[in-house]
């Protein structure tokens, strides 16, 4: 405890955590995620519900004419650009500045194949939210066990 406290107060601490920080943004775009060098953004939620898989993707501030969003095979690509935060105000100081702004893509390997004629996108709130029927060989079908 009394070494987590000095930690916390060692002047080189904030440092070590900001350089970490760097780092992990800068090799976050491995994953195909690149939001002015963020990983993972937009976060995206994907889960399934019955016959359908749902993305959900947090883009506050964008219109659809901002977002790109395909399915191709077993992958759901979202892509867009943010610009309105890229504007400076003129005479400002910028204390901080963590509002991602530019270009990003994000590229999710889906779990199973689904219907690319019947997925839906709506954006309502910030909210992006992607609807996948799944494929009919993806939905799982009752076997019938014959007895010998």
């Amino acid at each position: 405890m009394l070494l987590q406290r000095m930690n916390q107060t060692f002047p080189f601490h904030q440092l070590r955590q900001e350089v970490g920080r760097l780092f992990e943004d800068y090799l976050g775009g491995v994953d195909g995620g690149t939001f002015s060098g963020t990983r993972g953004s937009p976060a995206i939620n994907l889960w399934e519900d019955g016959d359908t898989l749902f993305a959900e993707a947090e883009v506050p501030g964008m219109n659809m004419q901002d977002l790109e969003v395909s399915v191709i095979g077993d992958e759901l690509s979202i892509k867009g650009q943010r610009k309105e935060c890229c504007t400076k105000t003129e005479g400002a100081t910028y204390h901080r500045q963590e509002r991602g702004c530019g270009e990003f893509s994000r590229l999710i390997t889906l779990p199973c194949a689904v219907r690319t004629d019947r997925v839906q996108a709506v954006l309502k709130d910030g909210v992006l939210t992607v609807t996948m029927p799944k494929a009919e060989e993806a939905k799982p079908r009752r076997i019938e066990v014959k007895a010998e």
